[in-house]
């Protein structure tokens, strides 16, 4: 049976643990480009297209964080991947604690959580989104990428990269990223559940972030009972892409430990 989900899996199957990549909203895989560039060599790497991104089927509607979960375990059972540290990015670090949840830390051996926050959506915000994704199937994605580019990475940024991410947002299906921004909506909170979480983790974020602030990584940080925090400078929501170099760091040292 064909998997779901679209997706890149590179590198070697051996003793190391795989890395799981989940990407963020409006992007896709290749938003992990240089991670999958940089751990591959030495270890599986597998990075889905989530359900309604990338090269990944469309269903209109509202796709809940738990479906977007239960497609990744779905993956990962197709290729055999029993454990892995799992990383994700905005909303892939929410869909990463979903995961947590359904799974625990049999399959989930680390948790990376970047540029992310782990509180249910507030009345406002949920308005907010369901506003969005009505404006998305009615205009489409470019003007919202337009507007918002300035925010998901900094000034700083190679022009190389910001228009990576441009191509990516207004590639994105806005059925796709409609339905995903009504699931997350009604997200759940996970601040208690990552008070339980019984893995190493690691929280990333840019320094420059305004979607998700350093203190909404810091509230994670002192969440996770076994954590660490890397603040990565000159770098805005998506530190992976505009600081590869110094995120790739931050992430060696964590799967180093958690190897171990």
């Amino acid at each position: 049976m064909a998997p779901f989900l679209a997706y890149e899996d590179k590198g070697p199957h051996s003793s190391r643990l795989p890395l799981v990549l989940v990407h963020g909203h409006p992007f896709d895989r290749t938003m992990w480009a240089p991670q999958i560039e940089a751990f591959a060599p030495d270890r599986r790497v597998v990075a889905p297209d989530l359900r309604g991104y990338g090269a990944s089927p469309v269903t209109p509607g509202a796709t809940l964080l738990s479906r977007f979960a239960q497609d990744i375990a779905d993956l990962l059972d197709e290729l055999a991947v029993p454990s892995c540290v799992l990383a994700g990015l905005s909303m892939g670090g929410q869909i990463a604690m979903e995961c947590y949840r359904q799974w625990g830390p049999d399959r989930i051996r680390g948790l990376v959580l970047a540029d992310t926050f782990a509180a249910a959506e507030t009345p406002d915000g949920r308005r907010a989104r369901n506003t969005m994704a009505d404006r998305l199937l009615r205009e489409g994605m470019r003007g919202y990428a337009d507007e918002v580019l300035g925010k998901m990475v900094g000034p700083s940024a190679s022009a190389e990269v910001a228009a990576h991410v441009h191509r990516m947002m207004t590639a994105t299906s806005p059925e796709g990223a409609a339905a995903a921004l009504r699931g997350r909506a009604e997200r759940p909170d996970y601040r208690d559940l990552l008070t339980r979480v019984a893995v190493p983790a690691l929280v990333v974020v840019g320094a420059d972030d305004e979607y998700t602030p350093v203190s909404d990584a810091r509230a994670l940080h002192a969440a996770l009972p076994d954590a660490t925090l890397q603040v990565i400078g000159s770098a805005a929501h998506l530190p992976n892409l505009e600081r590869p170099d110094r995120f790739n760091a931050a992430l060696a040292a964590f799967l180093t430990r958690v190897d171990t």
